[in-house]
């Protein structure tokens, strides 16, 4: 499985994926974001899915940005030319892959800045070729394994909130899914990009790096439940026979 977050705020992007690959009974790491930067074209784009489609499409969009890539103005226009090579993956490979059982299930998050965009863009992409961008009323999009962090990111994360707040709740919501899930886990590649900087910072965070962060994490939460009010609790338990 995978765990792909990216994030937008009024100041920039944040994006995080995880590196774990499971086959079986066999477990690994590769990179799941790939980051092209010319000039004032800044994007990345991260992936879940079966590894040899995601590698696929990959490869051909590095084909396209490497003959194309100053005719994509603006990021929507890159967007649709991977939604073209993801497409073209399904021609080719969708019948086979769904004959051995499996599915065809590439989505993607697509994030950064063109020379003509007004500002910073986030889109997820599916397996379908078609996509939804993220805007201020949405302020982030999860693929993979997707279900643990969203209650922390929807309660904390606003337009408003400062690139380096956005990261550390991105790391919390990655942090909930790898104590949930066996098949997310270290290192996480971490990619910034302030909005119109065209530079994105890439850092990779290994588990040593942030088992103290985590420990403190957890910490605070169990404080925080002990100190909840139990006032709402009395009438349930005034009914218990002991």
């Amino acid at each position: 499985m995978t765990y792909c977050l990216g994030i937008k705020v009024r100041t920039g992007l944040v994006a995080i994926a995880d590196t774990r690959l499971t086959s079986g009974t066999e477990v690994s790491s590769n990179r799941k974001i790939t980051v092209h930067e010319v000039e004032n074209h800044s994007l990345f784009v991260m992936t879940s899915g079966l590894r040899s489609v995601r590698d696929k499409a990959i490869i051909y969009f590095n084909e396209v940005l490497a003959e194309q890539d100053r005719s994509f103005n603006k990021l929507y226009k890159a967007v649709n030319a991977f939604g073209e090579q993801v497409k073209r993956v399904a021609r080719e490979d969708k019948e086979s892959i769904n004959a051995s059982g499996l599915n065809f299930n590439l989505n993607a998050i697509v994030g950064g800045q063109l020379e003509d965009d007004d500002e910073h863009k986030l889109f997820l992409l599916y397996p379908e070729g078609n996509w939804v961008e993220v805007d201020s009323g949405s302020l982030f999009k999860v693929i993979g394994n997707s279900g643990y962090g969203k209650p922390l990111l929807f309660r904390n994360l606003t337009y408003e909130t400062s690139l380096a707040e956005a990261l550390k709740i991105g790391f919390l919501a990655f942090d909930a899914t790898r104590v949930s899930a066996n098949d997310v886990d270290y290192p996480l590649d971490v990619v910034i990009y302030p909005n119109s900087s065209f530079h994105m910072t890439e850092h990779r965070l290994e588990k040593e790096d942030m088992d103290e962060i985590s420990h403190q994490w957890s910490a605070l939460l169990n404080n925080s439940v002990r100190k909840l009010p139990t006032y709402w609790m009395d009438p349930i338990f005034e009914k218990v026979k002991t």
